[in-house]
């Protein structure tokens, strides 16, 4: 059962997503992530067809643990966002092998591959963790993701057995289920989210142009101020799809996708998110192996439960891991 329960004054969808982002919390966060930090090594993981992510990889204090996590962050976030690290701390406290991994053009790796990022680029995502399953065959496999980051790590749970790829569970913390859905929230609701991934995305872009000169402008994107017909320009473009439409939908988590999961798989959501509308559930399959757990209070990627900014989420992460712990 959820039993996320903050302080009244801690119960706006709102405030959980702000405060979850807040300097303050950051500085939290890398004070008790200074141990983890320390063990951990920047790495280039080959993906296949030559594309190349990088990865930041703490080993155990117990390499007999035989636990390892691959965490992926959400859209302009990367491995370094603070609700990554906090999740991150406290499974390499609880003795995992912690993989942040951070998707195409995402942290300090725009210069890596020529080819933008965009949200359906799967199969170097499954790549990547195939790879690192290879390089630890011993040790079981958990994923984690929080925003497109668990909607990623859902794909890649529901194309494991076609991959070979041998998972022991999966958790998505506030995944985009319906991107269409998320688009609408984003440019209807409060401004400050609408504007912060524009800001984001054009600073991207602008490293990116960086990186390859010779192929990228993106002068004309400056004259968009809706994060639609941003996404619309840059789809028709910069990528293989035709339309805005065909795009978000080839992300999409509803239909049939997620039928063919077969690791343990649980979905964490929060009724008052501001950005990832729960509706889109009831268009989602849900396999036997897959749990669903319903919040109303947490916000996007929040789930802050008290004053001190302690996080709820890291919990959960760890019990889900643990199928019983969360049964029901």
């Amino acid at each position: 059962m959820i039993d996320f329960k903050p302080p009244r004054g801690l119960r706006g969808g709102h405030v959980q997503s702000v405060l979850a982002s807040t300097a303050l919390r950051r500085l939290l966060v890398l004070r008790r992530a200074r141990p983890m930090l320390g063990h951990a090594v920047d790495e280039i993981v080959d993906c296949g067809e030559g594309t190349r992510l990088l990865l930041h990889h703490a080993s155990p204090r117990d390499e007999a643990a035989g636990k390892l996590v691959v965490l992926i962050h959400g859209w302009e976030g990367s491995a370094d966002s603070s609700y990554l690290l906090s999740a991150a701390v406290r499974l390499w406290d609880e003795g995992y092998r912690v993989i942040r991994l951070n998707l195409r053009d995402h942290g300090a790796s725009h210069h890596l591959n020529p080819e933008l990022f965009h949200s359906c680029r799967l199969d170097e995502v499954v790549g990547a963790v195939c790879r690192i399953r290879q390089r630890f065959p011993a040790e079981s496999v958990y994923l984690a993701g929080f925003s497109l980051g668990g909607n990623f790590v859902l794909r890649i749970a529901a194309r494991a057995q076609q991959a070979g790829l041998d998972l022991s569970a999966v958790t998505a913390v506030c995944p985009v289920l319906d991107p269409n859905e998320t688009m609408e929230a984003l440019e209807t609701g409060y401004f400050f989210y609408h504007d912060y991934f524009i800001r984001k995305w054009r600073r991207s872009l602008s490293r990116k142009k960086a990186a390859f000169p010779e192929i990228y402008d993106f002068e004309n994107l400056r004259q968009f101020r809706s994060l639609q017909q941003m996404t619309d320009y840059f789809v028709r473009h910069y990528t293989e799809f035709p339309d805005l439409s065909t795009y978000l939908n080839g992300y999409a988590l509803t239909g049939d996708v997620l039928a063919g999961i077969a690791a343990p798989a649980a979905i964490l959501l929060a009724e008052d998110d501001p950005v990832i509308p729960v509706s889109a559930l009831e268009r989602i399959a849900k396999p036997r192996s897959l749990v669903v757990h319903r919040s109303p209070h947490g916000g996007h990627c929040g789930f802050i439960s008290d004053y001190r900014l302690t996080s709820w989420l890291d919990d959960y992460i760890v019990r889900s891991f643990q199928r019983d712990a969360l049964a029901g």
